[in-house]
């Protein structure tokens, strides 16, 4: 009888690289998202040394990356609804190369914003076109919250820390504690702020979960302190890290690059912020958990979160298209996350709808009969947005849906 082979530490960790390539067939696609802020510097550094005739191109160049370019690969190349085995999640899960993948970001992140404050400072770049850069960056810092998302969800005080960091630029540390305390437990019901409702626009959804967000995450914070027999304004209160951490941010920025570096911290802080908050709005747009005969909740279900599985905006997003999975497990790294048939789909990727969600018009056209069909005709299941429930029940009972 052979006796067992030892492998030593290298060839260990190429056995693993091997295993886990085959487990996982977008291993290296993941790539791309911390590769974003490398294309972001890519886009900075064409504007800086590049031809004047390109510079407005260059500008313009992270909206055309998420509405133009994402979305038509999307379109190209296609959707995966291949899952992971149960035996093959355990491997995912304890593979060190996913986490080092989330935390490349925040660095490159980092370095992608300090070259755009040198960039858009320069005395021969105009306003608009440090309007343009900012968009540009807020483009990569929004999706940066993505990363604070994957994050934010870890048991580790350190990483909750990473998660704050990738937060700064955006100024939307609170992030770190209403999502998973807050949105986790109110998601797909009237009562949370950052799940929109059937006729609600983006417009009118946008005041809602940005202030709401922050007075839920107070609430939290001081809930949790409390328990810990301490005031609100204990050194302790993870908020005031937070906000410190992205107050020093916007300092150091100040500091190395002057006030005119001032044009571009907004903008891109606005546009960051405002692109995540779309993606929330898409996510469990009119879709409500049943509520129970005391008041409470039905567990959240995959029938809870519109669903995609275009693999671009996946590979870019770490699967956040897969939601319902996340939210039925939501400590479940980004790799192990699954397709369920039943959870409800959206026409396309966020990336593609990102723009319906701004047309308020073309989206409820595009998304109202998806949660008429959904609920199979009755609405009373639905989150409507009071303003115009009596409308949308007019329009629904109408001989002509």
């Amino acid at each position: 009888m052979n006796a067992p082979v030892k492998l030593n530490e290298q060839q260990l960790a190429q056995l693993e690289k091997k295993i886990g390539s085959v487990l996982d067939r977008k291993r290296y696609g993941w790539l791309l998202s911390p590769g974003l802020p490398v294309i972001g510097m890519g886009i900075l550094a064409g504007y800086h040394f590049g031809p004047k005739s390109t510079k407005k191109l260059f500008a313009m160049g992270g909206p055309l990356l998420l509405h133009v370019i994402i979305p038509a690969l999307d379109a190209l190349i296609g959707d995966d609804a291949n899952n992971p085995t149960d035996d093959d999640i355990k491997v995912l899960v304890n593979d060190p190369y996913y986490d080092r993948i989330v935390k490349l970001f925040i660095p490159l992140q980092m370095a992608a914003n300090a070259f755009a404050g040198f960039v858009v400072t320069r005395k021969d770049v105009s306003l608009i076109d440090q309007l343009l850069l900012g968009i540009s960056m807020g483009a990569i810092n929004g999706v940066g919250v993505n990363t604070a998302h994957e994050l934010c969800h870890r048991p580790h005080k350190k990483d909750h820390y990473w998660a704050h960091a990738t937060l700064a630029p955006l100024g939307y540390s609170h992030f770190r504690i209403e999502h998973p305390y807050g949105h986790h437990k109110r998601a797909a019901t009237p009562e949370d702020p950052a799940s929109s409702k059937m006729g609600e626009t983006f417009y009118e959804f946008w005041p809602r979960t940005v202030f709401g967000g922050i007075k839920s995450a107070i609430r939290i914070e001081k809930q949790r302190l409390k328990r810990k027999g301490l005031s609100f304004f204990s050194k302790e209160n993870e908020l005031f890290h937070g906000w410190a951490m992205s107050a020093g941010f916007h300092a150091a920025m100040l500091k190395v690059f002057g006030v005119r570096v001032t044009p571009y911290l907004v903008t891109q802080a606005f546009y960051g912020v405002s692109l995540f908050e779309i993606i929330n709005y898409i996510e469990h747009y009119g879709l409500k958990r049943e509520q129970k005969a005391d008041g409470s909740y039905a567990r959240t279900m995959p029938e809870h979160s519109w669903n995609n599985n275009n693999i671009v905006t996946n590979l870019f997003l770490y699967q956040l298209q897969r939601h319902s999975d996340h939210h039925a497990y939501p400590t479940r790294p980004f790799q192990a996350l699954r397709h369920f048939d039943e959870a409800p789909e959206l026409p396309s990727g966020y990336a593609t709808m990102l723009i319906p969600a701004l047309v308020p018009s073309l989206w409820f056209k595009m998304m109202d009969k998806r949660v008429y069909d959904h609920y199979e005709g009755d609405l009373d299941k639905a989150n409507i947005f009071p303003k115009r429930r009596a409308a949308i029940l007019k329009k629904f009972t109408s001989s002509d849906v």
